[in-house]
């Protein structure tokens, strides 16, 4: 249809500009104040005519009060034998002078050529342009199991002084790197060259960029595909263009072949109800048949990608096949710090700003979260008409990636921002209680996203391990905002459902999953990575009914505590509780230093969980 349209489109502007063309060439009636033939030579009877310029057929007439007008003559005879034929004096006759011009030669061709030529030329440009496009779909069909991998071009080039942090993984690259530059080295001692490697973490670590920074440390073509492009609706296609990225990649030796998300097509098989996808499967197959036949001096590295490497099929992971696996960890505050310093090139920063504050303000920021940190600072720099980028338009910038934007032009009653205010005290003053909890940074009732006010806390340095100390506290600082409306006003609000799921989920964590309640150090339920629909309809519970009934128990025990230890809290410390609202209230922002400044004079110390 979409062909049909183009082609209609083309015929008509060929016709428009035929017509126009053509009607240069023939002209269709007479001018306005053209005259008759008998009319002439009435004028020239009379003396009126002073002169008549003849081309080809047409007559332009002057006459003595020097007007001009024109007239057409009979194509058949001459002007004089005409005039005679109309009943013109020849005596009046030789009293005019007459001109003959020729008429153009390349104008008469066209009026001969055009109105035969013209169809003919139509029809054969529309055949033309209908056979172009009939064989370009024909050739599409012959190239339709071509790969669409791309060659990064030298101007794309890192190298691994490009990637901040990442110290582990560039160091597990090294080898790959080395190879490439000096295999003979590694041969000569009888080691078999890496098939693959595997890059696996959290979206936004920078599987892709480790990845291009090892081909622009190795100097070798780096071709890239995404492992999507390979399946399609037709059977087979998939398989095909697997074999023909490899081979382009074996052309290219030594190179580097990079499948991004390659989860994509390498799910495990067999774990679907009701079969699996046949062409997912048959590209798989190809992959592994790819990998497994390269030759022992092939010079290619198969680099893939994917945040989700518990999906993978096994075959995949055997060695033979993907023989490295390097693991990407969301960077800490040194390595945060870097890549901040890195996104900040080119971006005017006033000299007062800390991008190490900032770094301790992002634990579990990705590469691409703080990335999108700096981005949003600029344009929060822009917005306010300043030449450089201060501090706060980074703080802003990390709770609008945390939260969303800010709502200030959300109306709330009185009512609901003294509720939030409490809330929010609440939360602080419980954080700033515990001894194991992390230190507030800044309380807001203003709304962002769809949380109406926030407490932030944020641990000093970044922490792997958590001990139970610490959820219990973590507990009694999601139940802060609950108690401290029911201490406060006698009732609750539904701003505190969010607090509550996550207390739950935490306090369920607890018993199934790290064995800190009184059921002992064991585990109950299966994986919560658990992916496939077959999986989880086969996998089943572990534990009896009875037991399910005291993990609910311990749940509510858990929650029991905190909410206690909360509670203790709020009420021995009313006052502070007070004076923190009633800060909020009218400056609807504290940061971390004028929180800490009104807690001051209460010399606050901290308190056990019971």
């Amino acid at each position: 249809m979409k062909l049909l349209s183009k082609n209609i489109f083309w015929a008509i502007i060929a016709l428009t500009v035929a017509s126009l063309l053509f009607s240069l060439v023939v002209q269709t009636g007479t001018p306005a104040d053209s005259i008759g033939l008998n009319t002439l030579a009435e004028k020239i009877n009379a003396g009126e005519v002073t002169s008549i310029i003849a081309q080809g057929n047409a007559l332009t007439i002057e006459l003595k009060d020097g007007s001009v007008t024109h007239a057409e003559k009979e194509s058949e005879s001459s002007l004089s034998e005409t005039l005679t034929n109309y009943g013109t004096d020849p005596q009046a006759l030789r009293a005019v002078s007459f001109e003959i011009k020729d008429e153009s030669g390349g104008k008469f061709w066209l009026g001969v050529l055009i109105p035969t030529l013209l169809p003919l030329i139509v029809m054969i440009a529309l055949f033309l342009l209908i056979f172009r496009q009939a064989r370009s779909g024909a050739t599409q069909a012959f190239t339709f199991n071509r790969s669409n991998i791309r060659l990064s071009t030298p101007k794309d080039r890192i190298t691994f002084k490009d990637v901040a942090g990442l110290k582990e993984a560039k160091n597990e690259l090294e080898e790959v790197v080395d190879f490439l530059k000096n295999p003979k080295k590694f041969l000569d001692m009888g080691a078999k060259i890496p098939r693959g490697v595997l890059l696996m973490g959290a979206p936004g670590t920078g599987k892709t960029l480790l990845a291009r920074a090892v081909a622009g440390e190795s100097g070798v073509p780096f071709f890239h595909i995404s492992a999507s492009e390979f399946v399609e609706m037709f059977v087979g296609v998939g398989a095909a263009r697997t074999r023909d990225a490899f081979q382009t990649a074996k052309k290219s030796a030594p190179s580097i072949l990079f499948i991004d998300e390659i989860d994509a097509v390498g799910r495990e098989r067999g774990t679907g109800l009701g079969g699996g996808h046949d062409e997912r499967e048959q590209t798989l197959n190809q992959i592994l048949v790819e990998m497994d036949g390269f030759d022992r001096d092939t010079k290619v590295i198969v680099i893939a990608a994917t945040n989700r490497p518990d999906v993978l099929d096994s075959a995949l992971l055997r060695p033979g096949r993907f023989d490295r696996r390097v693991v990407l960890d969301l960077p800490d505050i040194k390595d945060r710090a870097e890549i901040l310093k890195i996104h900040a090139k080119g971006k005017p920063l006033d000299a007062a700003v800390s991008l190490e504050k900032v770094a301790v303000r992002t634990p579990g920021f990705s590469g691409a979260d703080i990335a999108n940190l700096m981005n949003e600072a600029a344009i929060l720099a822009a917005r306010s008409d300043r030449k450089t980028i201060i501090q706060d338009d980074l703080y802003s910038s990390v709770e609008k990636v945390l939260l969303g934007p800010e709502r200030k032009g959300r109306v709330t009653s009185e009512r609901e921002r003294k509720i939030t205010a409490y809330h929010e005290a609440g939360h602080a003053l419980v954080t700033a209680s515990l001894k194991d909890a992390d230190p507030v940074h800044k309380i807001s009732i203003v709304s962002r996203g769809r949380a109406g006010g926030y407490t932030l806390k944020l641990p000093t340095e970044d922490v792997r391990l958590r001990t139970k100390s610490q959820f219990l506290a973590d507990l009694a600082i999601m139940m802060g905002g609950y108690t401290a409306e029911q201490t406060v006003f006698g009732d609750v609000s539904t701003g505190a459902s969010n607090d509550l799921k996550e207390a739950s989920e935490l306090s369920r964590r607890l018993v199934t999953r790290f064995g800190m309640s009184n059921l002992g150090p064991i585990t109950f339920g299966g994986s919560d990575d658990a992916v496939f629909l077959g999986r989880e309809i086969t996998s089943g519970k572990n534990y009896s009914e009875e037991i399910a009934a005291k993990i609910d128990q311990e749940v509510h025990r858990f929650i029991s505590i905190a909410e206690a230890t909360a509670n203790k809290i709020l009420e021995t410390r009313k006052k502070v509780l007070d004076a923190i609202a009633k800060a909020l209230l009218e400056k609807e922002t504290l940061e971390q230093e004028e929180f800490y400044n009104i807690l001051k004079p209460f010399n606050l110390k901290p308190l056990p969980i019971r």
